[in-house]
């Protein structure tokens, strides 16, 4: 009997948009770290290539690998020396916060496009419109909600306050400085008790919860876009 592989589409749309995150929005994600640090004082990540949005600049082959297959990874850290900054601890808190806030702004976007979508079958489009056809506007819709989810997932686990992830500059900048430090020195032991969590489910239970409160809150922010159309 001869071997097959059945897979579904939501499946495919799934993989599709893992990819369109690994080469568009983690290339965002690092892209605005380097910017902030540019426009901060710091130029090691311009100098070094990563103030593009080009994805070979960006991309890690583990991260890009998990998150392609798993729908969790990350991208090649962008290099920040702190001394440039006329204030250290400020200009490692804005330039740690702004990849996170870049995943949370995308996921907005994407918000938006899936209240577009889900109000454009109330109008009465011109004939040949794509998205007259029932079936393109579910798939359309389904890599909207999958696009915001990863970008949520994103912005939450980095903003997780363990280093070497955004979170923990964020928390720093208000800790003492010696409890920074300390936080610092021994991030190894933290973010190996962070990713025992994450496999055991332990810390992806109060991220799941987050995320799906924030996207309520998006969705009902939004919620007036379907009526004014």
């Amino acid at each position: 009997m001869p071997f097959s592989f059945n897979i579904s589409t939501d499946t495919l749309l799934t993989y599709l948009v893992r990819l369109m995150i690994i080469l568009l929005i983690n290339p965002l994600h690092e892209c605005a770290h380097a910017y902030t640090a540019h426009k901060l004082g710091d130029d090691t990540a311009r100098e070094r290539g990563r103030l593009t949005l080009d994805p070979i600049a960006h991309i890690d082959i583990m991260g890009a690998g998990l998150l392609f297959f798993f729908g969790f990874g990350w991208a090649k850290p962008v290099p920040v020396d702190p001394r440039n900054f006329k204030d250290r601890r400020l200009g490692m808190m804005l330039t740690a916060i702004a990849g996170p806030l870049s995943n949370l702004i995308a996921a907005f976007l994407g918000i938006i496009a899936y209240r577009l979508i889900g109000a454009s079958q109330f109008i009465d489009y011109a004939s040949g419109y794509i998205l007259r056809d029932g079936e393109t506007m579910y798939y359309v819709a389904w890599m909207l909600y999958v696009f915001v989810v990863i970008n949520l997932n994103l912005c939450l686990f980095n903003l997780v306050p363990v280093p070497p992830l955004d979170g923990s500059r964020v928390l720093g900048y208000f800790l003492p400085p010696r409890a920074e430090l300390w936080l610092m020195r021994n991030q190894r032991v933290f973010y190996g008790i962070m990713m025992l969590l994450m496999i055991t489910g332990i810390l992806s239970l109060p991220l799941s919860f987050l995320n799906h409160w924030i996207m309520q809150g998006m969705l009902v922010v939004t919620k007036w876009i379907p009526a004014v159309l």
